[in-house]
This record gives C-alpha cells, sequence and structure tokens, in this order.
C-alpha cells in the first residue's frame, strides 16, 4: 500500500517521530532551506520468516554457563559445563620469600587454595534447592587465544584433560542449608567454593600438599611464569574444566571467578592471614561446553505457525527482507527510515519454570553470522543492530523493534547492484544476546562487547509470510528534493 505525497511541513513533524525513539539509529540532521521542495512517502512492505537451527554457536563469554536441567518446552535435558583459565595479572608479584610464614620442612607451603564460582541470587534457573554434584578437571594444555571455539566444543573429548592432574568432586545445590536466613539473604552475590586441599603432583612428578601449595613454590621458583597471562596459562595453570557429573534441576550463570591461595604473612613484625588471587578475566578464556537434544529442537523449528528464539544453543529467527520491492522506482530517493516491530506470542503454558523471553537481540546478515562472533564484533548501526523487549521502566514488552534499519537496506542494494551478493543477500538472522558496556571519559555509555546469550530463554514470534495479512511489516519512508 503506498502512501500519499506530504507536503514539506508535515514532513519535518514525520521525521521528528520516526527518530524519537530511545533505539533508534542516527538519521542525521538536514537544514533545509524555505525555497527547497521535499517530497517524502511512505509505504509498508511484508516480511518473511523461518526459524533455523544453528549447528552451534561461539562458546566464549564473560559468563559461565553451568548446570543440568529439563526444558520444559521439549522436555528434555539440557547441561552445559564449564571452562575457565585463570589470569595472573600484568607484572603480578608476590611479598619476598622471608615474609611468608606458613612453612613446612623448611619450605612455603600454602593454608589452602580453593576455587570460588560467584553468581547473582537471581541468576539462575531452576530450583535453587536442587542437588548437583559437579567434577573439577585439571587442563592438560590450554585451550588457545584466538582461535574459535564453539558450543560444541568439548575439552574432555578433545583429550586436553590431563590425565592423572587434578580432579575434584563437589556436590552443591544452590541455597546453601548450611547457612541461617540472615546470612542466605544478606548478599545479593553467592559462591559456589571448591576446595583444592588434597595431595597435588605436577607434570614433573613433584607432589605437594596442595595445589596452592604448588602455585606459592611454582612462583618462587620461576617467577617470570607469572608475568602475564601468556605465561601463566602456558607454563603455571592451563584452566580447569567443570563438568556436572550428577544431578539435574539447576543452571547457574557465573559472573566472576577467582582461584585463592591462603597463607599466612609477617609486615611490620606481625603475622597474619592472607591471600593472593587469580581471578578469570578477559585476557583468558572462559568457555561453555552445551548438550541437548537436537531432534527436539528441530521439531520446534518445524513448526510453520510462528518463529522461535531459543538459548542456549537452539533457534535463531532469519527474515527475508524485500530490499528490491523497497527500491522498486526509488533508485533516486533517500530511505531516511525503515521500523520493523516484531510481535512476541505468549507462552501457552505459564509455571514457575516457564522459560523468560530473549532481553536483547542482534540482527546480523546472514552470510556475517559467524564472522561478527569470531572477530569480536560490535553492532554499528550499519549492516548490524541491537533491540530490546525492555520499554523505558525496564520492564518486558510485547514485541521486538528495531526503529531504523535503513542503512542495511541501502547497504544490501548496493551490493547486490556491484554484483557483491550471494543467494542470502537480502536475509539477516535474529540473535539472542548478551551486551556489554562501559563509560568513557565523557560518562557516556558505550557498548564494548556483544557474545551470544547461553543462558536459558525462549520466545515465539509471529511468522512473517508473503501474505499481505503478514504480521512481519517493514514501514519505510522516503524522501527526496525537487526543484530550487
Amino acid at each position: 500500500m503506498r502512501a500519499n505525497i506530504l507536503a514539506t511541513g508535515a514532513a519535518v513533524l514525520l521525521f521528528a517521530f520516526a527518530s524519537c525513539d530511545d533505539t533508534t539509529d542516527t538519521i542525521g540532521t538536514s537544514l533545509i532551506n524555505n525555497t527547497d521542495n521535499l517530497e517524502v512517502k511512505a509505504d509498508t512492505f511484508t516480511v518473511t520468516s523461518r526459524s533455523i537451527m544453528p549447528t552451534a554457536i561461539s562458546s566464549r563469554s564473560n559468563i559461565g554457563y553451568l548446570g543440568r536441567v529439563i526444558d520444559p518446552e521439549t522436555n528434555t535435558i539440557v547441561s552445559c559445563d564449564y571452562m575457565v583459565q585463570f589470569n595472573a595479572l600484568e607484572n603480578f608479584e608476590m611479598p619476598s620469600s622471608d615474609k611468608i610464614k606458613s612453612i613446612e620442612d623448611g619450605q612455603i607451603t600454602a593454608d589452602s587454595c580453593e576455587i570460588h564460582l560467584q553468581y547473582y541470587a537471581d541468576e539462575f534457573y531452576g530450583d535453587s534447592l536442587a542437588q548437583m554434584k559437579m567434577t573439577v578437571y585439571e587442563m592438560d594444555t590450554p585451550m588457545e587465544e584466538g582461535v574459535s571455539y564453539y558450543s560444541n566444543y568439548d575439552p574432555m573429548l578433545e583429550g586436553l584433560i590431563r590425565e592423572g592432574g587434578l580432579q575434584q568432586n563437589r556436590t552443591y545445590s544452590l541455597t546453601d542449608l548450611t547457612e541461617n536466613d540472615k546470612e542466605r539473604t544478606s548478599s545479593s552475590t553467592k559462591s559456589i567454593r571448591i576446595r583444592l586441599d588434597k595431595p597435588y603432583t605436577d607434570k614433573e612428578g613433584n607432589t605437594y600438599n596442595n595445589f596452592g601449595t604448588y602455585l606459592l613454590r611454582k612462583y618462587y621458583q620461576n617467577p617470570q611464569y607469572f608475568k602475564n597471562s601468556y605465561q601463566f596459562v602456558h607454563n603455571v595453570m592451563p584452566g580447569f574444566f567443570i563438568k556436572i557429573t550428577d544431578g539435574i534441576g539447576s543452571m547457574v550463570y557465573i559472573h566472576s571467578s577467582s582461584l585463592y591461595v591462603y597463607f599466612k604473612l609477617e609486615e611490620n613484625g606481625t603475622v597474619s592471614k592472607a591471600n593472593t588471587a587469580f581471578a578469570a578475566t578477559e585476557e583468558v578464556l572462559q568457555t561453555s561446553t552445551i548438550t541437548y537434544d537436537p531432534l527436539s529442537i528441530e521439531s520446534l523449528t518445524n513448526d510453520n505457525s510462528c518463529t522461535y528464539l531459543k538459548t542456549p544453543a537452539g533457534i535463531f529467527t532469519e527474515l527475508t527482507l524485500p530490499v528490491d520491492e523497497i527500491m522498486a522506482g526509488h533508485a533516486n530517493d533517500t530511505i531516511n527510515s525503515a521500523k520493523l516491530v516484531i510481535p512476541r506470542i505468549n507462552n501457552q503454558a505459564n509455571t514457575e519454570y516457564t522459560l523468560p523471553a530473549p532481553t536483547h537481540l542482534l540482527m546480523v546478515p546472514t552470510d556475517s553470522l559467524t564472522a561478527f562472533f569470531a572477530n569480536n564484533k560490535v553492532a554499528d548501526n550499519k549492516s548490524s543492530f541491537l533491540t530490546s523487549n525492555l520499554n523505558s521502566n525496564n520492564t518486558p514488552t510485547s514485541n521486538y523493534t528495531f526503529s531504523n534499519i535503513s542503512a542495511l537496506l541501502s547497504l544490501m542494494a548496493k551490493n547486490k547492484k556491484a554484483g557483491k551478493s550471494s543467494e542470502n543477500w537480502n536475509k539477516v538472522v535474529l540473535v539472542p544476546v548478551t551486551v556489554t558496556y562501559s563509560t568513557n571519559s565523557n560518562n557516556t555509555k558505550v557498548l564494548t562487547k556483544v557474545t551470544h546469550d547461553m543462558s536459558l530463554t525462549s520466545t515465539r514470534l509471529a511468522k512473517g509470510t508473503s501474505d499481505t495479512g503478514s504480521p512481519l511489516r517493514l514501514s519505510v519512508i522516503y524522501s527526496k528534493f525537487y526543484g530550487r
């Protein structure tokens, strides 16, 4: 349906409405001379969609996913295991050896050592009382920086676990019943602690009373191995693979992991308890291995009544944008705005364990999907776009809105005209993601990282068809100047 030509004054008002949304991309500012004539047209186009099932997704993330649950939509098991490396910060230093007062047989000895897996009290899925069991395995060789690891990559199956290395079991529940009610509610941050206090034998055959003692003595023998993350990971501690070995019912989202070594230290003539910590930071890898039933996911993908967005490694939605139709008869026009609203369909069952809808969506060209995450790109509002289903009050809404993808439409048309297009030239994928922002010197939020959302989420979207009654419609505003 093609709109009528609007007068210049009405057009200016129309542009104002098109750009007032918080997520609208920058259209630009124009100074219009009163003697110019501006012709503006509006039109709407149908967008078709389908569900697609990725083989695997890039698994590197700042968040570790650990647990085993039953997916309420498919009634099948989803498992997440967690590989974590720890980092010695640049130019890491320990106190001089004569200040360490934890001594055994004349040698420096750690009092104890433990891993802390920290998570926010409300960032998990399932039953916080579910009894789970994990096993921590020492890696033999590290997973390497610069290599793209995917969610189906299993360090154990790939032979990266050290034979005869550290292996520690831990039974846990996310609600610690050993704490009283006051302790349990006193902090928003919780921690799963894994003690590494059993005797440990390194690759050279040296035995220590615990893993912390190994780390301390390794430092005082070879402090250069602690000077940066590369040296540390390759010469001291390649990392740990944490695998769920029993239990079902909870999935926890780990936002911070640290390894602590405890010892006694003398300062100013006083001996006191001290510790040193090695943290999982962006300089080293954290990945999750995801296991699920592909046949159950495929059955949802084949549902023609809707499309799905499902994580951690389930279903994306692919859209076909009607670029040829949009550009027909508008070769000399500018596309000022192209707005796409994608309605969500409410879950049919609303139970305690209904999966939440993804919060953030990335729109990226189908052919660029793998490279976007492998190259750690962020949305640029030219060929890739972000949106959220949250309103100004941070309350989930019933749709996802991409307020202006005009730059992408123009780029697709340009590439086709230049002969640079593929068979997927006008297709984009909607991907649930997690986003990270930082604040620059001007106190402005800057998008710094976009990674796959590997938490448990799911939603159905209205399916776009080629019919005129399709619920997915792209609203386009064109303009051009004529006369003087």
